[in-house]
């Protein structure tokens, strides 16, 4: 009688443990692989400062992948690769929405924003000493519009477009950052288009190195923007935010997003995202970006929230989608 009830309390107890590590695996899931792109840029910074704070927690170990920027990683967060990532407002709501260069693609979700992060403005440089003075004065010019299926690349044909440029008029070649920044400073390049927060390193090392002048978006051109678009805001980049740059400059720009998938459990993306604003202040210190508080993080996104995130949110007071 005693082993009889000796095996049945034993087999209860292992059941119980096999619930319990059940229940933890639901809620926490023990490796974050993070899309940040290529070294040298604001979303690699971001992503190992974060990674940095998250590893030092219960809640999952992260593991930062160097990808080939916003398009990249979201069709990694929907092919389940990655479970977090950083991408442009515009490109996550072209994904979500199936539009743009996700047109054509069977299924693009399976994500959900946590927090827009900062506001990364659309820069458009050319060398202190050419004859360039405003975005008109492109045509016939030879530009880098960023990587290819790059946000930048696509920031970069709407706001030709918006000024009536096309690549008829403009001979585009796709570049990254740092070869971009090195053909213009040799001269192979009239002008480069660079979506990043301001100040962006590689073009603040460029300006010490040949010097260089930022061309506005605005008027007509930025309301054509802002009204075809719903992901761009109007940007002010004020005087010195470069070296050398003696006057506030207009332009526009979109939101650089920190997205979930949807896989992860509603709980630790909870976690991850009160872990972003407890350590928004000293991640902002080193960035040298201002980062979004959390009554600015929910504007300007454009898709739904993670569930955990918007239960984040709903405790802070703050309502979203």
């Amino acid at each position: 009688m005693k082993k009889k009830w000796f095996a049945a309390a034993l087999a209860g107890t292992l059941l119980a443990v096999l619930l319990l590590n059940g229940c933890a695996s639901a809620q926490t899931a023990k490796r974050l692989r993070f899309g940040v792109a290529g070294e040298g840029g604001v979303y690699h910074a971001f992503g190992e400062l974060y990674a940095a704070l998250e590893n030092e927690t219960d809640n999952g170990t992260v593991e930062l992948k160097t990808t080939a920027g916003s398009a990249a990683n979201l069709r990694l967060l929907t092919g389940e690769y990655l479970q977090l990532a950083i991408a442009q407002g515009d490109l996550a709501q072209d994904a979500y929405d199936q539009t743009g260069i996700f047109a054509d693609e069977e299924e693009t979700r399976g994500f959900g924003a946590v927090a827009a992060l900062y506001t990364e403005a659309c820069q458009i440089v050319v060398r202190a000493d050419a004859d360039i003075q405003s975005v008109e004065d492109l045509q016939g010019k030879t530009v880098s519009i960023g990587a290819e299926e790059s946000g930048s690349e696509q920031n970069a044909l709407q706001i030709l477009a918006a000024y009536g440029l096309n690549d008829k008029l403009v001979d585009t070649v796709n570049l990254n950052y740092e070869d971009a920044a090195a053909q213009l400073k040799a001269g192979k390049v009239d002008a480069i288009f660079i979506t990043a927060g301001a100040p962006s390193p590689v073009l603040t090392e460029l300006a010490g190195e040949c010097g260089i002048r930022l061309l506005n978006v605005d008027g007509a051109a930025a309301q054509r923007l802002t009204s075809a678009y719903s992901a761009y805001s109007a940007v002010t980049l004020p005087a010195g935010t470069y070296p050398g740059q003696d006057t506030d400059v207009q332009t526009v720009g979109v939101k650089a997003v920190l997205l979930a998938s949807d896989e992860l459990p509603a709980k630790q993306v909870q976690k991850l995202t009160e872990l972003l604003f407890s350590g928004r202040e000293g991640m902002e210190e080193q960035l040298g970006i201002p980062l979004d508080a959390e009554q600015d993080a929910v504007e300007g996104v454009g898709i739904p929230f993670h569930a955990g995130a918007a239960a984040y949110y709903k405790a802070a007071g703050i309502t979203v989608d």
